[in-house]
């Protein structure tokens, strides 16, 4: 039985213009012998199986050629060449520096760089997987490196140049080889087909290359896996069964599905792919660079990012069509979300069929609902201090639910409580959050002089006077409402939960908090708590008045101050401690 040799090594280039995707490298390399101009040490660095240790075998065999071809390619003819192809040269040396990384291994190379050659004119010193070098071994390697005799060359190859040190990386030229492309991939496996007697299709062959991932070894290793399962004829059904590989039609079901809000199919749909074995975050990587592909798709411009085969690549381009960029916008971030919250969850599928029903609802979604800012809290400068406690900013509130009305806090004599005044800004209309911003209270101003419509209300000067009682229910209700907007805003929410209104005579209400630092936070907000409540309750004299609970404001310390106090009670050392070191209580 013949030797069977594998088409990684069948098909490994021999020449420069045999090498795939490296043009512009292999261009260098070639007028630099030509002309005549050799570095002493080159760095070829890059992904795996893109031709690295390929162009250092070819480099090192054209620059002993006893008769170089016009092109600068080595003739394959004369006695250096000869006794390369046959591995028989003693000009070249490669050095394996995975396994010969110690400072022994670079003593005997130095050794061995000091014998001139005997034919030819230069003795060239491959080294691969240079990284795997110890440090002590790069040490011994610097000075033969920078000055080594005029007849020695050194071509050192790596995956990792990260991992090299800096006065290794300064005393050489450096090439980086990119990933090769699919298309150039898809058209080397075509001609590895052809010399073998392989019929492959075009959209199989573009599989097994976007598998392959940039790397022509691991594309001509899969080619060789799938012929043996085929038996000679490669069809995209074929590659995707042998590899695993979710087929594009399950992506576009699932797209027609989402655009057409069918939930329940498209539910279906995830338990079929699943019943054959793929795993949950494959199916929605999947489908998150399907739904980039479509976005490519969607100009022509970015179809040049998009590497499929020409039928595929129609039926993307019509399907992109029906999708709007603001759909695949939310979509990719679902599928983005999903994908990293995937490892983390204790329920993958329910995840998985969580992320199809929120895709699904997209596709009848209003441009407010699918917009980044919904139910944000828009933020409008305000000139004057008097409209806002804090002389922050005054906030319009998003969709308000409505919440549970809790305990009253019980009436006791107080200290004198804080009031908010009443601003002049009126509330945001929740159902506008388009709303302009930068609009000051000169300006509201000069529009209820002319009797126009608020910008921000819709509700015209006169109107926003108007006194509708309201009850203590009403009330509570329209404050757990605002509660209920409050997203980022923890502490005020808290606080809001906790410390309910109390209804008072005059369209007044109090609040009764615990310490100090609620009445800050509620007074600081204070502007924008009464332009919810005066805009929903249909009143324009509400006022809210903020006072501390007697009975905690005595036994609790809230601030930095009053927790000092206490400590420096139960331990007067603290005191002295903080003198000695000159200490501040902020």
């Amino acid at each position: 039985m013949d030797n069977y040799i594998v088409s990684a090594r069948k098909y490994r280039p021999s020449t420069f213009q045999s090498v795939v995707g490296q043009k512009a490298l292999t261009t260098t390399l070639k007028n630099a012998i030509l002309s005549n101009k050799l570095a002493h040490a080159y760095l070829f660095c890059g992904p795996r199986g893109v031709g690295k240790t390929s162009c250092a075998r070819i480099f090192a065999k054209t620059i002993n050629c006893q008769h170089l071809t016009p092109d600068g390619e080595a003739c394959n003819e004369c006695e250096s060449c000869k006794a390369f192809n046959e591995q028989r040269s003693f000009n070249i040396h490669e050095l394996d520096a995975a396994s010969n990384n110690s400072v022994d291994d670079i003593r005997s190379l130095i050794d061995q760089v000091r014998i001139p050659p005997q034919v030819g004119r230069y003795k060239v010193y491959i080294i691969d997987e240079v990284h795997m070098l110890s440090a002590a071994a790069f040490n011994a390697f610097l000075k033969t490196l920078e000055e080594p005799p005029h007849h020695a060359l050194f071509i050192l190859a790596t995956t990792e140049k990260h991992k090299i040190l800096p006065t290794i990386l300064s005393r050489c030229q450096i090439y980086d080889f990119s990933r090769i492309s699919v298309a150039d991939m898809v058209e080397h496996l075509e001609y590895v087909a052809s010399s073998e007697g392989v019929q492959a299709d075009a959209d199989a062959l573009n599989v097994i290359a976007q598998k392959a991932d940039g790397g022509m070894r691991d594309a001509l290793s899969i080619f060789d896996q799938v012929v043996s399962f085929t038996g000679g004829n490669i069809t995209y059904q074929a590659v995707i069964d042998n590899l695993n590989v979710l087929d594009y039609e399950y992506y576009f079901r699932l797209t027609e599905a989402i655009l057409e809000s069918r939930v329940r199919e498209s539910m279906l749909l995830l338990n079929e792919i699943l019943n054959k074995g793929f795993e949950g975050q494959n199916i929605i990587t999947g489908l998150t660079s399907h739904f980039r592909d479509l976005l490519v798709c969607r100009d022509e411009q970015t179809l040049v990012l998009f590497e499929v085969g020409a039928s595929i690549r129609q039926r993307y381009i019509e399907l992109a069509r029906r999708c709007s960029d603001q759909f695949l916008f939310k979509a990719i971030e679902l599928a983005n979300t999903c994908d990293l919250n995937y490892r983390a969850s204790r329920n993958k599928r329910l995840l998985l069929e969580l992320t199809l029903i929120q895709l699904c609802q997209l596709s009848h979604a209003s441009p407010q609902d699918t917009s980044p800012q919904k139910g944000k809290i828009e933020t409008i400068p305000i000139e004057s201090k008097a409209a806002n406690i804090s002389g922050g900013a005054s906030q319009a509130t998003g969709t308000h639910a409505a919440g549970q009305q809790a305990p009253v806090q019980p009436a006791s004599p107080v200290p004198p409580a804080v009031s908010v005044p009443t601003s002049s800004v009126p509330p945001s209309n929740p159902r506008k959050p388009n709303m302009k911003l930068g609009v000051s209270i000169k300006e509201f101003g000069k529009e209820k002089a002319n009797n126009d419509k608020s910008p921000a209300t819709g509700m015209s000067a006169s109107s926003q006077q108007v006194a509708t009682p309201f009850s203590q229910e009403e009330l509570v209700r329209c404050w757990n409402a605002f509660v209920q907007t409050l997203e980022e805003k923890v502490y005020l929410k808290n606080i809001m939960i906790n410390c309910q209104p109390m209804l008072q005579g005059n369209f007044s209400f109090e609040v009764v908090v615990h310490n100090p630092g609620q009445q800050e936070e509620l007074t600081k907000e204070g502007g924008s708590i009464l332009n919810f409540l005066r805009y929903n309750l249909r009143n324009g004299r509400i006022q809210m008045k903020i006072r501390i609970d007697e009975t905690n404001e005595k036994h609790l310390a809230y601030t930095a101050a009053e927790k000092f106090n206490l400590l420096k009670e139960v331990n007067p050392a603290i005191t002295k401690l903080k003198d000695e070191f000159d200490l501040r209580i902020d």
